[in-house]
């Protein structure tokens, strides 16, 4: 493969991110901060409701990033992948929730 589909996260990256928008960078930075840092929920929580969610939007820089940081909050291995089994356990639900539309749609064929 000459090129990935996704490429590595880098420094050059970062800094080019920093050099294009370097007020937006640090915004971002500081609310994400304040998002995971212990609060009502702790901090190994949030970071198990981020990689599931990265399974769910399936960004795969996300993926990466929160199961490390879970797992330097605390999180076990155990507990990473029932997240990720709630988060495809959620994708499973809206297919089916959603097939409610389709189902109108015939529904509605069949009158109209």
């Amino acid at each position: 493969m000459d090129h990935p589909m996704y490429p590595e996260s880098t420094v050059d990256i970062a800094n080019k991110r920093k050099q294009l928008a370097p007020t937006q960078l640090e915004a971002f930075q500081n609310f994400s901060k304040a998002v995971f840092a212990d609060g009502a929920l702790p901090a190994v929580t949030k970071q198990l409701i981020a990689v599931a969610v990265a399974h769910t939007t399936q960004c795969p820089y996300c993926i990466k990033g929160h199961t490390r940081g879970a797992l330097r909050a605390g999180a076990t291995e155990q507990q990473i992948m029932e997240a990720i089994w709630v988060a495809a356990e959620m994708r499973a639900g809206g297919a089916y929730a959603h097939s409610a539309l389709a189902i109108d749609v015939m529904q509605h064929a069949h009158t109209a």
